[in-house]
């Protein structure tokens, strides 16, 4: 099989813009070239990648060869880093996070790469908790936020450590509390969401001996609160979340308290690209041991 690195880079290309035209654009060539580029890349593969009636989607087949295409291109990219030996840190890093760690976090880490390391372009791919892990290994991102890692790879960073906590109307007699037992969550109506809270919230009633239940089960964020504000029930969110609370939400802490390892990571199946170790090398470690959210080990965000 004679597969070139310059047709993974259009069909990825293509597949990240969804046009031909604009991954011409971005990849500064022209779009006969692009087009040649993913034919010939087919007739390597013995089948079509990309469907081209109406919107420009992978194939089953092209799905397959994106992985592997996101991550030769993401080994090459290391190396050339290596070789290079480049000092200067110049480049892009694609960086993988959670909505909660995009809202909560992300503001005051872009600012400390941004002063030192001027030169790192940091485009982010926000996704669910499940989906850090395979766009990291696939080569989707080039650097992920993983929360709750079983086992980061080698030279990961914890960067911050965050709690569950309760979200409620500002004008619920719960708002009142410092601190709120999850059996008077319970009692409200529990709202849940998929997106990569639900299994340590179970995880929180489970350790306590408390029965888990739950009255809605929704995937956005932003529905769960619109159905807190509706008095729909409560919910329990990291607290992370709260940059993303409307006026009339407040969010409280759990008795039950159950921290959220955030850490900084690289692929654990491919060497690192020098940029991403540059990141992790910039950035401040939290403490683990901390009894409240930390951001950098530094600042606090009190749930």
């Amino acid at each position: 099989m004679g597969v070139t690195l310059s047709q993974l880079r259009a069909l990825v290309m293509v597949a990240e813009r969804g046009s031909f035209t604009d991954a011409a654009v971005e990849l500064g060539i022209s779009q006969s070239a692009v087009s040649r580029a993913v034919l010939g890349l087919e007739e390597q593969v013995g089948g079509r990648v990309l469907e081209r009636d109406g919107a420009v989607l992978p194939t089953e087949l092209g799905r397959l060869v994106l992985d592997h295409a996101r991550a030769a291109l993401a080994s090459v990219a290391a190396l050339e880093g290596v070789v290079r030996r480049d000092e200067t840190f110049t480049g892009t890093v694609r960086l993988g996070a959670v909505p909660t760690v995009c809202q909560g976090l992300l503001p005051g880490l872009l600012a400390l790469w941004a002063t030192d390391l001027p030169g790192i372009e940091i485009p982010i791919y926000e996704g669910d908790d499940d989906e850090m892990p395979e766009w990291l290994e696939g080569g989707v991102v080039d650097a992920a936020i993983l929360v709750d890692p079983a086992a980061p790879p080698r030279g990961s960073k914890l960067v911050a450590v965050d709690e569950f906590a309760a979200v409620v109307r500002a004008d619920h007699p719960l708002a009142r509390r410092d601190r709120i037992p999850l059996e008077e969550l319970d009692a409200e109506g529990l709202i849940v969401s998929t997106g990569g809270c639900e299994i340590p919230v179970k995880a929180m009633y489970d350790a306590q001996g408390l029965p888990y239940a739950y009255s809605h089960r929704v995937r956005e964020m932003s529905t769960l609160f619109r159905m807190v504000q509706q008095r729909a029930g409560v919910a329990i969110v990291p607290s992370l979340g709260r940059g993303l609370l409307p006026d009339d939400l407040v969010m409280r802490s759990l008795v039950q308290r159950r921290p959220r390892r955030l850490v900084l990571s690289g692929p654990g199946s491919r060497p690192w690209h020098p940029l991403v170790s540059a990141l992790v090398e910039t950035t401040a470690p939290a403490s683990p041991e901390s009894p409240e959210p930390t951001w950098l080990g530094r600042a606090t965000v009190a749930a």
